[in-house]
């Protein structure tokens, strides 16, 4: 080797080393990135706070907005997301049983107890024979509204341990209360027209309707099984970077957020 190249050499390790010497902290190496699909609203502005706590930990969170719950999935399963957080486990067991979906859950988010709102009736007791009810029409959170309503009275269900109950499974009904099975974003939209409805709390703070004033009844705040979660492919389940995802959201950061902006209406899960 020529004195020559070995100066040349000896030069661009040393500019090199340079370049390492002068970047900031971090700036070395690119960041993680990945795609998270989210339900725009409230959803969306917590994960905002993660994404911030995520950034400091190389990791660069895309957040992908939905308003149908129909969605987040779909765009999973196919990779156009690597990761979504909007839904609970019965939903998730409900769209696994119809669309064969290889999705699992990897770490709770938060908890919004649904709950019945009216604009026509001050309490729920004021509900009378004949009463129009609007649920979600999809499987598991009309089920899950169905039992917030024999919860408190209104109906009874005959259903065998575990099944998600449908308005078929209703055994009991003195009020011959009448049920409008309605796509879950629009039963705020819709609430004027009927006598009332139950809401997911995201839709319901996001039509400007608050829990804790305007709620008739609602699920209960403690060992509620409708958590919601961040769920990944089954195959990218034990990924690192997704440890990395979900330690940025089950953080003190997001957890003084959400406490601080939600008044119980949202609560961290984990």
């Amino acid at each position: 080797m020529s004195a020559y190249t070995l100066t040349r050499r000896r030069l661009a390790g040393a500019a090199l080393a340079l370049v390492f010497a002068l970047a900031p902290a971090g700036a070395a190496f690119a960041a993680e990135k990945l795609k998270l699909g989210v339900m725009g609203g409230d959803e969306e502005r917590i994960w905002e706070v993660a994404k911030k706590v995520a950034a400091k930990d190389g990791l660069d969170i895309e957040l992908v907005s939905f308003s149908d719950y129909a969605i987040p999935n779909e765009a999973l399963e196919k990779g156009d997301l690597d990761a979504n957080a909007f839904q609970h486990k019965p939903y998730l067991d409900s769209q696994i049983a119809a669309r064969g979906y290889k999705i699992v859950p990897i770490g709770y988010t938060l908890v919004q107890p649904i709950a019945l709102y009216s604009k026509k009736l001050k309490a729920f007791a004021d509900l009378k024979e004949g009463a129009v009810i609007g649920i979600p029409n999809d499987p598991s959170n009309g089920g899950r509204a169905l039992k917030l309503l024999e919860a408190n009275g209104l109906i009874k269900l005959k259903t065998a341990e575990g099944q998600v109950p449908s308005v078929l499974d209703v055994s009991d009904n003195p009020k011959k209360v009448e049920f409008k099975e309605i796509e879950a974003s629009q039963l705020a939209n819709l609430l004027p027209d009927l006598d009332g409805a139950v809401i997911n709390t995201n839709y319901a703070l996001g039509a400007g309707l608050t829990p804790a004033k305007d709620a008739l009844i609602q699920e209960s705040r403690t060992n509620n099984p409708y958590g919601n979660f961040i769920a990944v492919r089954e195959a990218d389940k034990d990924k690192p970077i997704f440890k990395k995802l979900v330690a940025s959201y089950q953080n003190q950061e997001v957890a003084d957020f959400i406490n601080a902006n939600f008044k119980g209406a949202i609560q961290p899960a984990w």
